[in-house]
Formats: C-alpha cells, sequence, structure tokens
C-alpha cells in the first residue's frame, strides 16, 4: 500500500473514531510507533489521538503495559495472541481511550524460528466494553520494511472496523 493509501486509511479511522467520539492509544513493538506516527501525519488527530506506547522490549511491555514478564520471556512469548491481547487491555487501562491496537511481531531479517518465522504477526484491537478482536497475519519472509507497512495497514483498517 502507497504512502498516500496509508494516509487516506489513518484520516478515516480518525474521522469515524471522531464521529463516535473514541480516542485512540496504540501499544506497538513490532513496528516502533509506525502506527502513531500514521495516525499523528494527520492535521488536526489531536482530537482523537490520545497516546502511543513503544514497548520493543518485553521489560517495557511490563512497566508501562502491565504484560506479565512471565508470558513474555516464557511460553507464549512476546509473539503471540496472549500478548498482543494484554498489550491492547494495558494500553486501554494506562491511557483511558476508548479504543486501542496492540502489534508484536517478528520484522526480520533474523529473530525468525520454525515455530515463529519472520512476518509472523500478531494484531489486537479493542474498544472500551467491548471483547478485543485478534488477528494472526503471516506475512512471510517479504522483508522487514513491508512487513511493518502492512502491519500498519491491518492495524489501522482493524482500528477502522473496531470504530464503526
Amino acid at each position: 500500500m502507497a504512502i498516500a493509501e496509508i494516509e487516506q486509511l489513518a484520516a478515516n479511522v480518525l474521522q469515524t473514531c471522531r464521529d463516535a467520539k473514541l480516542t485512540i492509544a496504540t501499544a506497538e513493538s513490532c513496528t516502533g510507533g509506525l502506527i502513531a506516527g500514521a495516525l499523528t501525519e494527520i492535521a488536526g488527530s489531536s482530537d482523537v489521538f490520545d497516546r502511543g506506547y513503544v514497548t520493543y522490549s518485553n521489560q517495557a511491555k511490563f512497566e508501562m503495559l502491565g504484560v506479565p514478564l512471565e508470558i513474555t520471556n516464557g511460553p507464549p512469548g512476546a509473539v503471540s495472541k496472549l500478548v498482543a491481547e494484554k498489550m491492547v487491555e494495558g494500553a486501554l487501562q494506562k491511557s483511558g481511550a476508548k479504543i486501542a491496537v496492540s502489534v508484536t511481531g517478528i520484522a526480520g531479517p533474523g529473530g525468525g524460528t520454525a515455530d515463529k518465522p519472520v512476518g509472523l504477526v500478531y494484531i489486537a484491537v479493542k474498544r472500551s466494553g467491548r471483547d478485543a478482536s485478534i488477528r494472526e497475519c503471516k506475512f512471510g519472509d517479504i522483508g522487514r520494511a513491508e512487513i511493518r507497512s502492512k502491519t500498519v495497514q491491518s492495524a489501522l483498517e482493524m482500528l477502522l472496523s473496531a470504530a464503526l
């Protein structure tokens, strides 16, 4: 997806959240703040975007979002549905936002295993008072930049859907 298309998607997310009176928080690992960056690239985003957490390390996930170290350091591990869910719940609780998205994955080029290959990403979206929606994405080893870009696109699409 081209940069202009990401910007349009981010603008749609912001307007939909604005109309629904929802504030947004992001909790990002493998994207390192790119989702927050896409949202805040849009002028006027400050009335909707509350904050972003970049929690690249397991310690940061614990300290900033309350993700238990025993689940990031042991099974199921930092790249898992459970961690994505705990990250999005922590982002909602710590921020007071009404909708949040979290991402955790392996962008590569290294770090993958047979069980968790490069390109495996978990995205979770949660709106206050609703269950989290969690998606497992298997982008494949398509390059770090492309994995991160596809993760941003998927996260924004999930935010838009949850805001409707």
